[in-house]
């Protein structure tokens, strides 16, 4: 185990900074909260589907014992039970604020290169798709289900993860920006999942918990008018109100099991990103003990995922259904990447309008919440809508 004065580095306090230090392989998070930069590894925390919570509480405490002065927890969960997880505690460990939006000071090279992409499944399929999970929504037992597809994008140089990972932080300082270090064991080659998610799963600090779930979504326009017209058209909508209900009821019942005041608001409201627009429900709640090691931020987003947001509802079936409907493993897109610390605080957002980059490769995802009422049409707009924010980082914005 390392030397606990290896973790005490000299602070770090502009974002800037943490941003300009990052290279593959280190851990890179911010949100409104502030900017986090881990290096190093102490040790990885390996345990199955609804145990995670707890052995990295176990591990925290064992390290802090051992003389590490606040330790945490990094990383990453996949989306299905048995997926891979990426969770270590981390050597070094710097802190700055939240991210400022600038202007890159140099011209993107993404653009410039030469590009090969694989639809999976082609657009066409993936309107039928839709149409499936229509039809087993309307023969019951099946309220809601989120299809994916995917983006394979394949470039004639080596990605630049750290240039990358720059500009999605810079595109958007409020959204949760990540990076992590997701490399198989016994592959040659460092794989990055990196992403700049919208959407909170869960945050604790102290007694106070925090989700933020959207659902229910619109591209954003050009033109003011109209986005303001898609605004109250998202407001409005019968079938977006029904599927941000599905997902504000379930996270509202799950915070219930470890809170004892819930709040949620009596209506929605709209986010934007840069490139969409978004039905948003603030979920506060209050824990009784912020002591309970049962009680920690990972503990409450192990209880939460899959959320109706990224899965469907009810959960088993609508997990079922896109296992057979989706062609491509979804990895660790529609998971969860943040972080907890020793005293169960922390932090963890749904892994959205993210990829995994390995060299010259770039795989993405975008989803779409798919109810009765829903138009195959529209779902697959909406999903090139959700691909436009790692394509503008890598200057493909046309490919959509």
């Amino acid at each position: 185990m390392t030397s606990p004065a290896l973790v005490r580095p000299r602070p770090v306090h502009h974002p800037a900074d943490l941003l300009a230090a990052y290279l593959p392989g280190s851990f890179y998070y911010s949100s409104p909260r502030g900017s986090l930069l881990a290096d190093g590894i102490l040790t990885t925390v390996q345990a199955a589907h609804g145990h995670r919570a707890a052995a990295v509480a176990e591990t925290l405490d064992s390290v802090a014992t051992a003389g590490i002065e606040r330790p945490l927890v990094v990383g990453a969960i996949g989306f299905r039970p048995d997926a891979q997880t990426s969770l270590v505690v981390p050597a070094v460990v710097r802190r700055a604020g939240k991210p400022d939006a600038a202007a890159d000071a140099t011209r993107s090279v993404f653009g410039l290169a030469r590009w090969s992409v694989t639809p999976r499944p082609e657009p066409a399929a993936y309107a039928a798709q839709v149409r499936k999970a229509l039809a087993r929504i309307d023969a019951g037992g099946l309220d809601k289900v989120v299809l994916a597809r995917c983006l394979e994008l394949s470039a004639d140089d080596k990605i630049a993860v750290p240039d990358l990972l720059a500009r999605l932080v810079r595109a958007d300082p409020a959204a949760h920006a990540f990076a992590v270090d997701v490399t198989a064991p016994g592959d040659p080659a460092i794989r990055t999942l990196l992403g700049a998610s919208p959407e909170l799963l869960v945050s604790r600090r102290g007694r106070q918990v925090v989700a933020n779930p959207l659902a229910g979504s619109l591209p954003r326009a050009a033109d003011d008018a109209e986005n303001q017209r898609r605004i109250a058209a998202l407001l409005g909508s019968d079938k977006d109100r029904r599927e941000h209900a599905h997902v504000v009821h379930q996270v509202a019942e799950v915070l219930g099991q470890f809170c004892a005041d819930v709040q949620v608001p009596a209506e929605p409201a709209v986010v934007g990103t840069p490139t969409m627009w978004h039905l948003s429900s603030r979920v506060v709640g209050e824990i009784a003990d912020p002591h309970d090691p049962g009680s920690s931020a990972l503990a409450m987003a192990e209880a939460l995922h899959p959320t109706p947001a990224v899965c469907g509802v009810p959960t088993v079936t609508a997990r079922d259904a896109i296992a057979e409907l989706e062609p491509e493993d979804r990895g660790y897109y529609s998971g969860l990447v943040g972080w907890t610390n020793v005293d169960g605080d922390g932090e963890w957002v749904v892994t959205i309008r993210s990829a995994e980059v390995c060299e010259r490769e770039v795989r993405m995802f975008a989803g779409a919440g798919i109810v009765a009422g829903s138009d195959p049409e529209a779902e697959l707009a909406e999903t090139s809508a959700k691909f436009r924010t790692l394509l503008r980082a890598l200057g493909l914005e046309e490919l959509t």
